[in-house]
């Protein structure tokens, strides 16, 4: 029987999408397959399978007869995206059973105190950010929703750099994370998923503005 194909493609396409988000295949540039077959250890036809799968969900753009390159930063590009992934997991908060999010309060709330932490020094928030908003989605059971959540939020990854810079954005997100645990801690539901899609929207507003010094 044929061997299933599934796993090594989304391992491929799991290792290409690192790759886009950490720069290692920069923006605007176009993906040379031979390269990174041989730098994945893998034959052409998996990797271009992996490389239409990622084309289909954004972060690659399929040129006919070109091959694949990955998409230029486009502000406006993600001043819509970020505001959508907001509505996304605000819809997966209040698809959770609120018993589910009093359980997981304690670390929630100790992840925002190294949030701050790590803040205050200056270090990066982004993993950590990351960390917060997955733990905060992790008892919603529509795995429907989850998958459509998991495909897109790579998308907006590509401008973590654009987001994170300068102690006030930073303060007023943890300020922000700090609302949507008080509002669970409230049984305010509808509240918490409020608060978690203005962190998403302020975000948005940041994009493409530089840090107050």
């Amino acid at each position: 029987m044929p061997k299933d194909k599934g796993p090594l493609r989304r391992d491929i396409a799991e290792q290409v999408t690192a790759r886009i988000l950490d720069g290692r295949l920069p923006a605007a540039t176009r993906v040379n397959e031979v390269h990174l077959a041989a730098e994945l250890g893998v034959s052409r036809t998996p990797l271009r399978e992996a490389l239409v799968e990622l084309a289909d969900r954004g972060l690659l753009a399929a040129d006919p007869g070109r091959g694949f390159s990955v998409p230029p930063i486009d502000v406006e590009e993600a001043r819509k995206l970020y505001p959508l992934v907001g509505e996304l997991e605000s819809l997966a908060l209040r698809w959770t059973s609120p018993q589910d999010l009093l359980s997981i309060l304690g670390q929630l709330e100790r992840q925002i105190d190294e949030m701050e932490s790590v803040m205050e020094s200056g270090g990066d928030l982004a993993g950590l950010d990351d960390r917060w908003h997955a733990l905060l989605l992790s008892r919603c059971a529509n795995t429907h929703l989850m998958r459509l959540i998991s495909q897109t939020k790579p998308l907006v990854k590509r401008y973590d750099v654009l987001y994170f810079g300068g102690i006030d954005r930073a303060r007023r997100s943890v300020e922000e994370h700090r609302e949507i645990v008080a509002a669970i801690r409230a049984n305010d539901l509808f509240g918490a998923a409020g608060w978690l899609t203005r962190n998403w929207v302020n975000g948005a507003a940041y994009l493409g503005q530089k840090p107050a010094t």
